[in-house]
């Protein structure tokens, strides 16, 4: 069964592809790398799948998902000094259950306290999330994913510019995470990790190179592809005018 399927999907900025009738599907309880070049489309992907960005055309399917979908962004793109400390910032993973005016329950400060311990941050619930280095904070990120409790995990560069140990941590937290059989879906870079960690990896170029288990998809012959694509990209072509696929 599918969590997520992509019917050929295109998702464009000013009108040009950076996702590019991709289609395939994330099973059910799969733990999925998506890997290429910069400027492949990877960060896009995940906004499409998340239903931040409008597809061009073709669709996203989430009807397997239950509709509990989380997103983890970039560090880049969260405002860090905006006054809020680490117990309030793990909180709004419960959101949507709480809604704009509802407020804490005793038993979710549990959940709260469990889930920080749970990415080795207990101590640190006043602590100002501008105060935390980066693994820090990603730990928090992690903790508030956990109060989520969502089906669909999607993780966009969760291990860029930490350290060993934070990464080691949150690690086996995805390893929780698909054993509970979670579906998590991991924007990754370094791919030695890949292979140590993931066993289906998605492989892209703004279109798809290959995607299935990672030990084939990883292939010398499949890398160098995706970067002859990467090199041939011309970003001030025209408009694409591919029809969709029927």
């Amino acid at each position: 069964m599918a969590a997520i399927q992509l019917q050929d999907l295109t998702v464009c900025y000013h009108r040009h592809p950076a996702v590019h009738h991709v289609s395939g599907r994330f099973e059910a309880g799969s733990l999925t790398a998506v890997v290429g070049p910069n400027g492949a489309g990877k960060t896009t992907l995940l906004k499409a799948v998340a239903g931040l960005m409008r597809p061009e055309s073709g669709r996203v399917d989430r009807s397997g998902s239950r509709d509990r979908v989380a997103y983890l962004p970039q560090q880049a793109e969260i405002d860090r000094t905006f006054p809020v400390r680490v117990q309030e910032m793990v909180e709004l993973g419960l959101w949507q259950r709480l809604g704009a005016f509802g407020g804490v329950t005793v038993g979710q400060r549990r959940r709260a306290a469990g889930a920080l311990a749970a990415v080795g941050l207990t101590g640190f619930e006043r602590r100002s999330i501008a105060s935390l280095s980066a693994g820090q904070f990603q730990r928090v990120l992690f903790a508030r994913l956990l109060l989520q409790d969502a089906s669909v995990l999607l993780l966009d560069e969760p291990f860029n510019a930490i350290d060993a140990c934070t990464t080691a941590d949150l690690l086996r937290v995805v390893a929780r995470w698909h054993g509970e059989g979670r579906t998590v879906i991991a924007v990754l870079h370094d791919l030695d990790q890949v292979r140590a960690h993931f066993p289906r990896t998605l492989l892209m170029a703004r279109t798809t190179v290959d995607w299935g288990a990672t030990e084939q998809v990883l292939r010398a012959e499949n890398l160098f592809r995706a970067r002859q694509m990467a090199e041939a990209w011309d970003d001030t072509a025209v408009r694409c005018d591919r029809e969709p696929a029927a």
